[in-house]
């Protein structure tokens, strides 16, 4: 991952699409570990980068979510849409990091394998 912020934006370069105006890093092994659990949703524009983490669940989770497995590169290498509750998604090959966003965010933003991300400063606007 090319930023080292703590809240952010991400953007799908080859697309020209917004996936998250305002994400949040969850780098340690206790902020990657709960990773959503507990919460209600993920809000509009929001997100969350685990990173370190080729692969997922979503034990004791609420809701749906998209999950986005990137590379080194910032390269997408699997779309998991709707993740549904009590799963386990693998990155597969390359996947270094993952990106959780609401439920329908990559269909919508049409991010597919291989589209790069960009991870800049947090946007207001959506």
């Amino acid at each position: 991952m090319a930023t080292k912020l703590k809240t952010f934006s991400v953007r799908n370069a080859d697309r020209g699409t917004v996936l998250a105006t305002r994400a949040t890093l969850a780098s340690s092994f206790v902020a990657r570990f709960f990773g959503l659990m507990g919460r209600r949703g993920v809000p509009d524009g929001g997100g969350l980068l685990l990173t370190r983490s080729a692969s997922i669940h979503s034990f004791f989770m609420r809701f749906r979510f998209d999950a986005v497995f990137i590379n080194r590169e910032d390269r997408v290498v699997k779309v998991v849409p709707t993740m549904r509750k009590w799963w386990v998604a693998f990155g597969g090959r390359g996947a270094r990091d993952v990106l959780e966003l609401p439920a329908g965010v990559a269909a919508a933003t049409k991010t597919q394998p291989g589209d790069r991300l960009v991870f800049a400063e947090p946007r207001d606007e959506p």
